[in-house]
């Protein structure tokens, strides 16, 4: 009878904080929003940074003068370019509309995307149908008519203060290019086909190619191969009207999933993805016997020597032989230092792709401890410090790494750090040193001995056997 009492009281209680109860379902019975289910999906690939970068490099994240996507929509400190957005979106459809390609048609060839865009980000976005796609087309637009202007395929208006003004160029550079400031690269692709005029159709120009060239004025960038013919094309009806119109490249959104995650997820990633072209990971886990490697300065004593490495297309092309770093030279500047941030923070975010930004931040983090490490990498003409004093730049490299995870088994450059691991340990000039250091003393009073029997030995010799005169 108790224990049925006791069940009972239970039960009445619940029931005297109904509310509580209520609260308790709804949030059973909702998704999570700030980390959707979808984010551990290929299909993923817009993320918030994880606090614990924030913590460290958090204004590397930010967007400074222009959002791009849903992330920092509205934000009242960006809505100096959100307005020149619409003018430079007035000046694509100038050009479109004797076509027949008019801003309704722009958004009833993305509204087929959403869905697919919106598993996109990490991020519940709360958007409504409409104003997502209205910022889709307006985004995604205003990109690709500043790639078509920066590129002269279109010109600049007269006095355009984007390009007039020195500084705001740059900043887009950096804004384009960070993690939480990215549309898909399949609504670029969209908007891209739609929009582009018969000159340019009959031209090898491509979406990737006209990106790559908007930032390699301020990245050393290679030129991609020439992209394959689309596929498909596809024909969108006009719910308005009963004009049709095509779409000049394949339908995107009835791709399998195999072809989607073998695209590039969007400018960040294109960007990314051709440093990393050509250099493969292991497959299988090589035992690394340290996850670090010494400072510049030891390595140095242990002769070891870093040089640079010439004609190289990456910065990340960093071999080691016959007692030798070889790498590639670096511009270390604003855009340079945000760029390689928001890399990491793709790569710890998305499943999807390789870590060699990480491993390489890393590597810098192993070989400069001191700002005079620092200063043998600048004095190399390895490292060509356009961001700040030594302190700033090593700084940076130093906090650069924290907070980030990586596999040294499984990164590209767990070899060389296996070769420079084995060759410091077994490097004749480190086992001297080593012996100095630990023998010091004992080696000082083995010398003072046989110095002082060699006297005395001398000595007796001249008292035993003296010269002859």
């Amino acid at each position: 009878m108790e224990e049925e009492g006791g069940n009972e009281h239970i039960i009445d209680m619940w029931k005297v904080d109904k509310e509580r109860l209520a609260s308790m379902e709804l949030k059973i019975s909702q998704n999570p929003k700030l980390l959707s289910k979808a984010a551990g999906n290929n299909s993923c690939c817009i993320f918030r940074v994880p606090p614990s970068l924030l913590e460290v490099n958090g204004k590397a994240y930010q967007p400074r003068i222009v959002s791009i996507g849903p992330y920092h929509h509205g934000q009242p400190h960006l809505s100096m370019i959100q307005e020149h957005k619409w003018r430079y979106l007035a000046s694509l459809l100038s050009r479109t509309q004797h076509q027949g390609l008019s801003l309704e048609d722009l958004l009833k060839s993305i509204a087929p995307l959403e869905p697919q865009a919106r598993h996109c980000y990490s991020q519940t976005i709360n958007l409504d149908s409409h104003e997502f796609i209205e910022m889709m087309v307006l985004d995604g637009c205003f990109i690709l008519e500043l790639f078509r202007r920066v590129a002269k395929l279109v010109p600049f208006e007269p006095d355009d203060p984007l390009v007039s003004m020195a500084w705001i160029l740059p900043f887009l550079y950096t804004d384009f290019l960070k993690l939480e400031n990215q549309i898909p690269f399949f609504i670029l692709h969209r908007l891209f086909e739609l929009s582009s005029l018969a000159g340019e159709k009959s031209s090898p120009t491509t979406l990737s190619t006209l990106a790559l060239e908007f930032f390699s004025y301020s990245l050393v960038l290679k030129r991609p191969e020439p992209e394959p013919e689309p596929e498909s094309q596809t024909i969108i009806t006009s719910a308005c009207n009963t004009k049709n119109y095509v779409t000049f490249g394949p339908d995107i959104s009835s791709k399998p999933d195999s072809v989607i995650m073998n695209e590039k997820k969007h400018l960040l990633d294109l960007v990314r993805s051709n440093f990393t072209e050509g250099k493969t990971e292991p497959q299988h886990g090589i035992p690394t016997p340290t996850h670090v490697i010494h400072c510049v300065s030891k390595l140095y004593r242990a002769g070891i020597k870093i040089e640079p490495k010439k004609e190289s297309e990456s910065f990340l092309d960093v071999t080691f032989g016959h007692g030798v770093i070889q790498m590639p030279d670096i511009m270390v500047d604003d855009l340079m230092t945000s760029f390689l941030l928001n890399c990491v923070a793709f790569e710890q975010c998305y499943s999807g792709c390789s870590k060699h930004f990480t491993a390489y931040l890393m590597l810098l983090g192993c070989l400069i401890n001191t700002c005079n490490d620092l200063q043998y990498l600048c004095d190399r003409n390895i490292i060509a410090n356009h961001f700040g004093t030594t302190e700033e730049v090593a700084h940076f490299i130093n906090n650069a790494g924290k907070e980030v995870a990586v596999d040294f088994d499984l990164c590209y450059l767990s070899q060389m750090f296996n070769d420079i691991h084995m060759y410091y340990r077994y490097s004749w000039r480190v086992q001297w040193g080593s012996f100095k250091s630990s023998y010091s003393w004992s080696l000082a009073a083995l010398v003072l001995l046989v110095l002082t029997l060699a006297q005395t030995y001398f000595a007796a010799y001249q008292y035993f056997d003296p010269p002859k005169g």
